[in-house]
């Protein structure tokens, strides 16, 4: 079989795109973004919820978090440089003792964990943190 420069040229393109898309989808959402698609545009009070990451995760495999939001029926924890940013959606009943959770989650590298509570009221309050990871863990 012969290649020719037009199977080169075709064969190098696709190489290039294969390279290069990757990066262009791993781009972090903005924080307020993400916000807004959980609160559907409604403004979110930055008091209310507390959000407890480390400021350094070794490894982005295992990164712990916790979240207290008192009052909360939902919160919503994301990542915003994660490939899928929605990450995990708490919901407490009527009978929960404590509007609060803790996890570990996986991040692909160094962005911003974002923590979104809807109150029982209707209200919401979100906050966010900024984590630095060393070792990726989305394929990092």
């Amino acid at each position: 079989m012969e290649v020719t420069r037009r199977d080169t040229m075709v064969i190098g393109g696709a190489a290039a795109l294969t390279t290069i898309l990757p990066s262009l989808s791993s781009a972090a959402i903005p924080v307020n973004e993400l916000i807004m698609g959980v609160t559907g545009g409604a403004d979110a009070a930055t008091s209310g919820i507390d959000l407890t990451a480390p400021e350094i995760a070794e490894n982005g495999n295992t990164v712990p978090i916790s979240v207290d939001a008192p009052g909360a029926v939902v919160i919503t924890i994301m990542a915003a440089g994660n490939p899928l940013p929605g990450v995990a959606k708490f919901k407490f009943g009527d009978g929960a003792a404590a509007q609060a959770a803790t996890t570990r989650i996986r991040l692909a590298g160094t962005q911003d964990v974002v923590a979104v509570a809807e109150m029982a009221d209707g209200s919401f309050a979100a906050v966010s943190k900024m984590v630095k990871v060393t070792i990726g863990g989305c394929g990092g």
